[in-house]
This record gives C-alpha cells, structure tokens and sequence, in this order.
C-alpha cells in the first residue's frame, strides 16, 4: 500500500517499487461507511439499550476505516459515516426550519443537508489525524497488505475521536447533539460517564472497539511455524483489555459518587401541550397563560416547574390575574414555582432592551423574585450569526437576537435544597452544567431543564433530548427534572434513571418525590480537561513515535 505520510523514499524500497500503483477504494466503500453512519443513528433514543448496537457499528466503523490507503481516503471514510450517522439523526431540524420558521422546503432540505455536510467534517477530521498518526504502518515496505491495527492505532483513535467529538461541541457555540456516549446511557459503558463526561464515554467506545477488531485481526494471522502460540499471545492482551474496559464500565455505577443531601423534594412538572404556532399569538398567549395558572395552582407541592417561555410575556407585562393567583398560592400553600418568561430592560423613554430567555421563581414569604437568564443561546433563534442576517429573514421565529446571562447563576432555593436550572438545549453542554455546580458558592443538589421542542414536532429529538438529560444525572450525579411544552416531561434521579415520564402532546402533570445530593463526581471536578489532555497527549506521541515518526526518521 502506498505510504500516505512521506514522499521520501526509504532506502530498502526500490524506484519500481515506489511507483506502483496504490490500491484505490471502490466508491462503494465510502457508500458502505455512508450506511453504517445511517445505522449507528438507530443506536441512540428512543431504541432501548442501543449501547450495545453502538459498539458493535463502531467495532465495523473502526475495521472499515482499515481498509483505507491514506489519510484522504480515511478522512473520506470518516465524513461519510458522520454524514449518514447525522443527516438521519437531526433530520428534524426540517422540521423547525420548514414547519415552524416558514422556510420553503427545497431551501429547508438544502440547509440541513449543508449543516449536515458541516457536521461530518469532525469525524473525517478524527479519522484523518488517525491515519497520520498510526493508520498505516508498513514496516519498513511499501504494499497494498491491509492495515493491521495495533495498540498505539487503537489510542490513537480513541484520542483523535473525543478531541473532534470536543470541537464539534464547541466551535461556532457548539452542536455536541448525538455525540456517541448519550447512546451508552442504557449501554456497558456508562459508568465512565460520571469519571470522564460524555466524551470520556466516546474515547472508551472508540478504544474498546479499536481493541476488538486488533484482537480478531490477530486471530485470523496464521501462527507461527516454531510457535503455535504466537497467535494467542497476540490475541488476548487487547481481547482481554476490551473486556476488562466493557466489565469496568459495567460495574462504576455501583460506586457511590454523591450522597443523599436534605430533605427530598415533592415536584410538580407542568405539560401545556400549546401547539407552536399559537404560541406567540395573541389570542394563543392568552389561552397559555390561563391554562398555566390553572396547572400552577392546582395541586401544592414543594416545587411546581412550566416549560420554556410557559407565559410568554415581558415579566413586567405579567397579567395581574396571574400574579396575583400565584402569590396567593405560593404563600397560603408553601409551594415555590418557577416558571418561564421574558426577561427585559424598559429604559425611561420606552424603548425595550437586553431581552432574556428567562426562568423567574416565586418562594414562600418572600417578595424577592428569582432569575435566571439563559446563557447559551441558540444560533438563529435566539441570536443571529454575523453574517447569517440573509438567513434568519427567510425564517418565521420571533425572539431572533436575545441577551445572554452570567455562565454561572446563582441557584434557586427550595427548602435549603439549591436547585441549579438551565433553559433549553443548554443541559447538552455538560461541561457548562458541571461548571455551574463546581463554581456555585452554594452547590446544587438537584437540577431542572425547562425547555420546549415544540420547533421539531413529533420526532426522535423528544427522545434524544431525554437521553442527554440522562447523561447530565450520570455525570454529575444528581436528579435532573425535566418541563417541556409538548415533550418529553420527565424525572430522572441520580443514576440516570427515569422515575416517571408523560407522553408527548399531551396535557398533565407529573408528581413526583425526588433527593437531592450533594458531593462531586471526578467529572464535575475536573469537567472535559481530563479526557482533553489524555487525547492530546496520546495524539502527541503517536506524531513523535509512532511508525509515522518512526518511518520519517529512518528516510530522513
């Protein structure tokens, strides 16, 4: 196979030899890599225990990847996976554009099928610096044998897909939907979740299969003729190392992290069902708000949580009905309620500014109202890119340019339990999440999401948001409540699980009686940079001294 790192010639490989021709892939190779990304989407919610699935895809996607003659064909490998692995798992995105933002839908298809394409850059970016780093090792001869995969390959990997996975997470504010530990919630390796975050559970993923297609491509070499055991003493040391990664990710949930922390909270979680486009209609808003004063008020409990914008009004143009019924209620029941709004500025001369996304809370007693204002805001619905104006005017959503809060708020208190909130799809950040726990003057113990996915229908992002919720109560170790217009309400304790859900569009209430915690799982305490610098440095040394290295020094 042709050497894609150098063009130097080493000295034991001939001129005739050196200008071979290189194996080139069929174009159905990268169709195949297009198929097993399109796959790896029925890994994730709402497929019970996909985990298993997950690793089985990765252990093909990482054999396949093998396959590959140079560190073009791998990043071309690597793009076509993630294109088929995201354009079938934000499909609904359309949705929102199409449906919801009035957007025509050949402009709509086009759009996602761009962001798509964008999206996959970071795995064609993983498996490229794979490839420089270790994918193809030829010792010292040039051939079209394929790629044996060994153990700096195997870390290589693992490191090169968390670093991207990361990226992708944070450039341009980050998409980090469908990053490849949420589908091991329910699978064997979510007891890494709470040591190294959702991309330590992906740099495990990766590793473990990397380790799987060693051992088996070990298996199939014929054992050496003075030797019989050769092939074993090859094959079990990364069969072995699999199997003890799969086993400890089995068993960490077992290890306590945080403990049971004040008295336990009796919740209430309000589900309107008000359909989008109503919303911010006036007759729609009307009708929002009576029907979430009459949810508020009707049962007490310690804490009563509506959806994302549930009164969707300027707080200071809050209804007198409303606020007075919910005073009455908060202070003749001992009941605290937060519930979603507008946030703003009225300057003397009238002008409106610094229009928030906000979560307003109302105790017992107290005349102080809380606030949290969202912090990380969603391009184009809440905030236009530079340059993205031509865009957003094609689109029906109002709220196009909002102002952000602090990145760490001051929690909101419940009968001494601090409640850490967050808005939206800002609990897919968990590095945020953790930060807001780590840097709290008044640790949370229990976390509440008020969000509303009306924008995206009745689609696999109702699940798909639920799943990552259930990753932020792996990481951190806490129960993590969940409000949402049209779905998925839910309650999730502190190992992950869902203690009670409603059913998408529809109208009600979960009751439900949750702990608090308190302590600081590994993750919390050292949020992303653990899994960075392991990724970077092992990235590192296979530049120094892997057989790229190696090779470059023997032609220099």
């Amino acid at each position: 196979m042709a050497d894609p790192i150098t063009s130097r010639l080493r000295r034991s490989v001939t001129s005739a030899v050196a200008q071979a021709p290189g194996r080139t892939l069929p174009r159905w190779h990268y169709l195949v890599a297009l198929i097993a990304g399109a796959a790896n989407t029925l890994s994730f919610a709402p497929t019970p225990h996909g985990g298993w699935l997950e690793l089985a895809i990765f252990v093909f996607f990482f054999a396949w990847l093998t396959r590959t003659n140079g560190w073009k064909s791998a990043a071309l490998t690597g793009g076509a996976f993630g294109f088929g692995n995201y354009v079938t798992g934000v499909w609904w995105l359309y949705v929102s554009m199409h449906d919801y933002g009035g957007m025509a839908a050949p402009l709509a298809g086009a759009a996602l099928v761009l962001f798509t394409l964008y999206l996959a850059v970071y795995p064609a970016l993983a498996a490229g610096v794979w490839s420089f780093c270790a994918g193809h090792a030829r010792n010292g001869t040039l051939d079209d044998k394929p790629f044996s995969p060994t153990w700096h390959g195997a870390f290589a990997f693992a490191s090169a897909w968390a670093v991207s996975e990361w990226l992708r997470g944070y450039v341009f504010t980050g998409f980090p939907w469908l990053a490849s530990g949420y589908a091991q919630v329910d699978g064997p390796l979510a007891g890494f979740a709470p040591v190294a975050g959702v991309y330590g559970v992906g740099w495990m993923l990766a590793l473990v299969a990397a380790l799987i297609v060693q051992a088996l491509v070990r298996l199939r070499e014929p054992a050496e003729a003075r030797n019989g055991a050769t092939r074993v003493a090859r094959v079990v040391p990364a069969g072995m190392v699999a199997i003890v990664l799969i086993a400890a990710g089995m068993l960490l949930p077992l290890v306590a992290w945080t403990i049971p922390a004040n008295a336990p909270l009796n919740v209430r979680l309000l589900q309107g069902n008000v359909k989008q486009e109503m919303k911010f209609e006036q007759a729609g808003m009307i009708a929002a708000i009576n029907e979430y004063q009459q949810m508020i008020t009707a049962k007490p409990a310690d804490l009563v949580v509506t959806p994302e914008t549930a009164i969707p009004v300027l707080i200071q143009e809050l209804p007198d009905p409303f606020a007075i019924a919910v005073r009455h209620f908060v202070d003749t029941t001992g009941t605290s309620v937060l519930f979603g709004a507008l946030g703003g500025t009225i300057t003397p001369d009238g002008h409106l500014t610094d229009v928030t996304n906000s979560l307003f809370g109302i105790t017992p007693g107290s005349r102080e109202l809380y606030r949290y204002d969202k912090h990380h805001l969603v391009p184009f619905g809440e905030f236009v890119p530079w340059g993205f104006h031509w865009f957003v005017a094609m689109l029906n959503i109002p709220l196009g340019d909002l102002a952000r809060g602090v990145p760490v708020q001051k929690p909101f208190l419940v009968h001494n339990q601090p409640v850490a909130v967050d808005i939206c799809y800002e609990d897919i950040f968990g590095e945020e999440i953790a930060r807001s726990i780590r840097e709290s003057d008044t640790p949370a113990g229990v976390l509440v999401n008020s969000t509303n996915l009306a924008w995206f229908g009745d689609t696999i992002a109702l699940d798909q948001h639920l799943q990552i919720a259930r990753m932020r109560s792996l990481e951190t170790g806490r129960p993590m409540l969940r409000a949402t217009n049209t779905g998925t309400t839910a309650a999730i304790d502190a190992h992950g699980n869902v203690l009670a859900r409603l059913a998408p569009y529809t109208v009600g209430a979960i009751d439900v009686t949750v702990q608090g915690t308190s302590g600081k799982t590994p993750y919390v305490s050292s949020g992303n940079n653990t899994v960075l610098a392991v990724s970077l440095f092992l990235l590192a040394f296979g530049f120094a001294f892997g057989p790229g290295g190696r090779r470059g020094k023997r032609g220099g």
